[in-house]
């Protein structure tokens, strides 16, 4: 990476950096690339890789990218939640909640920032450099989502949406099964409740090995119709699951209709 000033936009910035001379700038032209996504205004991008820690050390006013991740990532939830909903439509708002705090916890935003190289092209103060920065999960998430506020400035809601989807496409088939719940017992009662009454039942259908390491085997019913069955240490285990299976029977049904 070469020490040089931020590189001339297409169109008059917008967002006009004052000069970084002190700092590495990236080749904003690799970045878009990599991003597949080019930029009208330049300045937009310079500033969503600017870490704060520039403005803290030049003692100066630095635009950096705290206000765009605060945008991109309201556009980022907006866009996944569309998408989870329309993909999933079996699913209530339980399983959409913790599913796309799947998809756009810390972690997942910071592997999503190295798949794209994101860190080698971050502007950091030579402290936060010294220190990983560039490796640093927390920057790189804060980085990718000010990337995404900065496409939705630079190109509208539909640019942003494109961007983020062809992103988390690869990942969308990690959520395609039921996300892990606290209490599938309750859901598939809301689940089931939503067209009938009746609530589920369950009933222990075998219990077998020692008394130290039992297992159990459960059923579980609605409207005297059997909908799964489930296996577990414990007979809360066993009906867990049993519910856990129902639920994802029931959804995939559902889907296919």
């Amino acid at each position: 990476m070469k020490t040089l000033l931020p590189a001339k936009a297409k169109t008059p910035l917008a967002n006009p950096q004052p000069p970084l001379n002190l700092f590495d700038v990236p080749d904003l032209a690799a970045l878009q690339a990599r991003l597949g996504y080019d930029f009208r205004d330049e300045g937009l991008l310079l500033t969503a890789v600017t870490h704060p820690s520039v403005a803290h050390e030049l003692g100066a006013p630095v635009q950096h990218n705290q206000r765009l991740e605060f945008l991109g990532d309201a556009v980022l939830q907006l866009a996944l939640t569309r998408e989870l909903y329309e993909r999933f439509p079996g699913f209530s708002e339980g399983p959409l909640t913790k599913a796309r705090a799947k998809l756009v916890n810390r972690r997942s935003l910071a592997v999503r920032g190295r798949a794209i190289d994101l860190g080698q092209h971050l502007v950091l103060s030579r402290g936060e450099e010294s220190h990983g920065g560039r490796e640093r999960s927390s920057a790189l998430a804060d980085a990718y989502e000010s990337v995404v506020g900065a496409i939705f400035l630079d190109g509208g809601y539909d640019a942003a949406c494109e961007f983020i989807l062809r992103e988390f496409s690869s990942v969308f088939g990690e959520v395609s099964a039921l996300p892990e719940l606290d209490n599938p017992k309750g859901e598939l009662q809301e689940l089931l409740q939503a067209k009938s009454p009746t609530a589920p039942k369950y009933h222990v259908i075998s219990a077998t090995g020692p008394d130290h390491d039992r297992l159990f085997q459960c059923t579980v019913h609605h409207a005297g119709v059997e909908l799964a069955t489930g296996s577990g240490k414990s007979k809360k285990l066993a009906e867990s699951e049993a519910a856990l299976a129902a639920l994802k029977k029931l959804r995939e049904e559902q889907t296919a209709v």
